[in-house]
């Protein structure tokens, strides 16, 4: 099996090919930093001023993603309009949380009390996991909506009726137009659990632009980069989002905290963590099959076997530095859960069961019965997701010593 991208819907052949004159004449702006935060100023009828965007500690990744966008992401029309409106939409809510946040400067005094934070190698079931977590009434997991459209704080009393939800339900679901087989490797949807890289994404220090986007440049700078900025922006987040429901106990989830844990665990040291593990040469063939997927939305021109080798030396980097943050003492044993996907396929109830008794966690009938109805349900079997580690052009021996300290370490077992 060779990857190729899907046909494109005689739309997207349209636009891309200039047959669509409003998106074409937007898709056809630069990508400059100064035109971008003038037009998100605009959008929100706001004077930009120093202070508008709150600190400035973004505007060189901006800066870097932007000659990335234009240099070397190979943008289609329909992939340069939709990055437009992406980059609008994260300046617009950074100056919506500035304004905020001096609006009401006691929403940084917001308690975050001991998150749950699902993380792990994508693809090794943190997505069914959080899932499952987010059917608990005592948690509180972000929805697509809350994370792209944090400000105002939600009403407790009209969440679903919040006319956010049908502000950010074309964003979410976009891509999946441009390219329908995503919707079979992964759900998007605005009342869906959201993957908490979206937050992290406002400080444009995020691997949600390299998922997206062939971007080398932004990879090197992301890679020597503090991550600290993006998880303040992370916790400012949730701190608008809880403040006017008051104190709540959020589930999170996303694996690029695997990149970044000693600063997650600075940000908020009372964590609970829930890290997934799975068979890494499996995990690369599905990772680069999504990636590359993903890419296909924005650029016609997508280096599957380039992807599969930067997620071997990520992943095969990250991984290994797991290994020694439990060796060193940064994981705390007892507040810290090892989930294995065989262990989970073959019995995901009872792994759900098992994460509940090892964190101290009550884990009533009800709970339960709702997970077992999810699992149970369609959403849980839906599939066509194929992918072949011998289509990444990688060597599985060489790759099999990459992983074995990993493999060692958390009993990880072979699936390929």
């Amino acid at each position: 099996m060779t990857w190729l991208a899907g046909p494109r819907a005689d739309w997207v052949r349209l636009a891309n090919a200039g047959g669509v004159p409003p998106l074409s004449r937007v898709a056809a702006q630069p990508f400059e930093p100064a035109g971008l935060l003038a037009e998100a100023a605009a959008l929100h009828g706001i004077e930009p001023g120093p202070a508008t965007f709150g600190t400035g500690d973004f505007h060189e990744p901006l800066g870097v993603l932007c000659r990335a966008f234009e240099e070397e992401a190979a943008l289609t029309t329909v992939g340069r309009w939709m990055t437009r409106r992406f980059v609008v939409r994260l300046l617009g809510v950074r100056l919506q949380l500035a304004a905020y946040r001096r609006a009401d400067p006691g929403v940084t005094d917001e308690v975050i009390d001991r998150p749950l934070v699902v993380t792990g190698a994508p693809r090794t079931g943190t997505t069914i996991l959080y899932a499952l977590l987010a059917e608990d009434p005592a948690l509180r997991v972000p929805r697509g909506w809350e994370l792209l459209r944090p400000v105002p704080p939600p009403d407790p009393g009209r969440v679903g009726a919040d006319p956010r939800v049908a502000l950010c339900e074309l964003e979410l679901t976009l891509p999946t137009l441009v390219a329908p087989e995503l919707g079979a490797i992964h759900a998007y949807g605005p009342t869906m659990p959201k993957e908490c890289l979206s937050a992290l994404s406002l400080a444009f220090r995020s691997e949600e632009f390299i998922s997206r986007y062939h971007v080398p440049s932004y990879v090197r700078w992301l890679a020597g980069a503090d991550p600290r900025p993006a998880y303040d922006m992370h916790r400012l987040v949730l701190q608008v989002l809880q403040r006017r429901s008051g104190p709540v106990r959020w589930v999170l989830k996303s694996p690029v905290h695997l990149q970044a844990l000693p600063t997650l665990l600075a940000v908020y040291p009372d964590a609970e963590l829930a890290i997934t593990h799975r068979d890494p040469l499996a995990v690369l063939g599905s990772v680069t099959s999504l990636i590359a997927t993903l890419r296909s939305v924005h650029s016609d021109t997508v280096e599957f076997a380039a992807i599969g080798r930067y997620h071997a030396e990520l992943y095969g980097t990250s991984l290994d530095r797991l290994v020694d943050h439990r060796d060193a003492g940064l994981l705390d044993p007892s507040r810290v859960y090892h989930g294995r996907y065989a262990e989970f396929v073959a019995d995901p109830l009872g792994a759900v069961g098992a994460l509940y008794t090892h964190l101290g966690r009550p884990w009533p009938a009800e709970t339960a019965a709702r997970q077992r109805a999810v699992l149970e349900g369609p959403a849980a079997h839906a599939g066509g997701h194929r992918y072949a580690f011998a289509d990444l052009g990688l060597d599985p021996a060489a790759e099999r010593r990459r992983f074995a300290r990993y493999q060692r370490a958390f009993a990880v077992p072979d699936e390929q």
